[in-house]
């Protein structure tokens, strides 16, 4: 007998097996979340690499950059590249000449037999040469001085400056000391005219037709005036000496001359 309100049949037997799984179970999960969530992975995973290799590289930079020290501050000022000093206040020179080597024996040849004036062999073929061509042009050039040895110069600049009552420095602008003469090197040679023999050595040779011809043509046989008007050695314009430049040995050798800054004479 069944009591009010009681069925035989169970309630909500309409539906089926599955109703008895709870709904929260049953539901079906929504695929839309993880669509949403896999490109903000994606970004920030990407950031996070990109922020790590940064670091990385910062660290291996710092490893293997040349480190600052206070030797390489110092670097630009104290380390420079060297200019040459060519001055008159140089420990080569004495009274603004500069040292000259004795020329060997072996080297020099007689340019002027009934003289005794010798230079060395490759000066005195060119201005043999000169001489010769000068005549040509009906102008005659006579050698004065060539090769003088330290003692001879020793001579002429003490003796001669005692004589005159000069200073060294007052002597020195008209002849090298002992050991600073152009003339010890062999390639230096005082020029005259043979047709004007009272201008020997003296200033006004420059209004001879000698030296008009050196003027215009001693430069094609190597030859030029060492003490012009004003020279940067401070000597005292000679315009009858001339060296000679047309070799290596010989330009090396006057090269210091040539640079050297005005040389200025105590007072």
């Amino acid at each position: 007998m069944n009591k009010a309100g009681f069925s035989g049949k169970p309630q909500n037997s309409s539906n089926d097996l599955g109703d008895d799984i709870p709904v929260a179970v049953r539901d079906t999960p929504d695929a839309t979340p993880k669509i949403w969530l896999q490109p903000r992975i994606i970004l920030i995973g990407g950031i996070t690499g990109f922020v790590l290799l940064a670091l990385i590289s910062g660290f291996l930079f710092f490893l293997t950059a040349p480190k600052k020290t206070a030797d390489s501050q110092r670097l630009p000022a104290t380390f420079a590249p060297p200019t040459p000093a060519a001055s008159n206040n140089s420990s080569d020179t004495v009274l603004g000449h500069f040292p000259y080597p004795e020329a060997p024996e072996s080297e020099l040849v007689t340019i002027s037999a009934n003289r005794g004036i010798r230079m060395r062999k490759a000066a005195a073929q060119k201005f043999e040469e000169m001489v010769a061509v000068a005549r040509g042009a009906g102008v005659i050039l006579v050698p004065i001085s060539g090769f003088r040895s330290v003692k001879d110069q020793e001579q002429l600049f003490f003796n001669v400056g005692a004589q005159r009552n000069q200073t060294p420095a007052e002597r020195a602008a008209l002849s090298a000391p002992p050991g600073h003469s152009e003339h010890h090197t062999g390639y230096a040679v005082d020029v005259g005219d043979g047709a004007v023999p009272a201008t020997n050595l003296q200033t006004n040779f420059d209004k001879t037709k000698a030296y008009q011809w050196l003027q215009a043509n001693a430069a094609r046989f190597s030859f030029e005036m060492s003490f012009p008007k004003d020279n940067i050695q401070g000597v005292s314009y000679e315009p009858w000496h001339w060296r000679f430049v047309g070799d290596r040995d010989s330009l090396e050798m006057f090269y210091k001359a040539r640079n050297l800054k005005p040389a200025k004479l105590p007072q």
